[in-house]
């Protein structure tokens, strides 16, 4: 079945337009997959069964392949069999009914209560940036808010006597976010004086401002986040979803 093969990699570089990286990655699946086939004895496409493929399958477990590994080799194998079918050089695709190897699922990464109270703890308030990192932590604890909703966050969005915000969330949906008392607290204690020192006289839109003329980023969201974890002496990969 090799010229096949090089029917299949014309297709792939000709009509799907895939990178010469990929398009070298499935054929290198495809030809171990022929070599598989041919040492069982299988020669034509019309021969090649489900049960075939299973257990061509069966040996890249048996080789330590990871599931990943697994699921990127099968969608070589249904590309190729798709291709057959659709061009009328198999009566069927073998591999349609075929699910993709799953790997198994991670438990989601959390903090504890302590660890909690311990991050939220870590800013000094005494200086105006603590005072403000200390605001974005309880928001962002209190309301779920995404990284880039956080940063971006308008002044005149915190409702905090009601004790809710208005945010935008992916294609502009808007929604109302309720705050709690200690993210309120924190977020006025922000406002009566910190915010100002860093703007220095500057307008901004911006809930959380710096001292620079750049507006927050997600990426000094990070890196500020990161540093109050080591503060707070937590030993886990924290990341503002955690």
């Amino acid at each position: 079945m090799e010229p096949l093969l090089d029917l299949f990699i014309a297709f792939l570089r000709a009509e799907r337009g895939l990178s010469g990286r990929t398009v070298d990655a499935y054929a290198a699946d495809v030809t171990a997959y022929l070599a598989d086939l041919k040492g069982r004895g299988v020669s034509e496409p019309g021969q090649v069964t489900r049960d075939e493929v299973l257990a061509h399958l069966g040996t890249l477990g048996r080789r330590g392949l990871s599931r990943r590994s697994q699921a990127r080799h099968l969608a070589a194998l249904r590309g190729f069999h798709r291709f057959l079918r659709d061009e009328k050089l198999a009566p069927a695709d073998p591999t349609e009914d075929l699910d993709t190897p799953r790997g198994p699922k991670k438990l989601p990464a959390y903090l504890g209560h302590d660890e909690v109270e311990r991050l939220l703890a870590a800013p000094d308030p005494g200086t105006p940036e603590g005072a403000r990192d200390a605001a974005m932590l309880e928001l962002l604890y209190a309301t779920g808010l995404r990284v880039s909703e956080l940063v971006k966050l308008p002044a005149n969005d915190v409702h905090l006597e009601a004790g809710y915000l208005v945010a935008f969330g992916k294609g502009q949906k808007e929604r109302l976010v309720p705050v709690g008392g200690p993210a309120v607290a924190r977020v006025r204690a922000y406002l009566a004086g910190p915010r100002e020192a860093l703007l220095r006289g500057r307008q901004s839109r911006a809930l959380f401002v710096t001292r620079r003329k750049g507006p927050f980023t997600r990426m000094g969201f990070w890196k500020l986040l990161r540093r109050y974890a080591r503060k707070a002496g937590l030993t886990k990969r924290i990341s503002p979803h955690t």
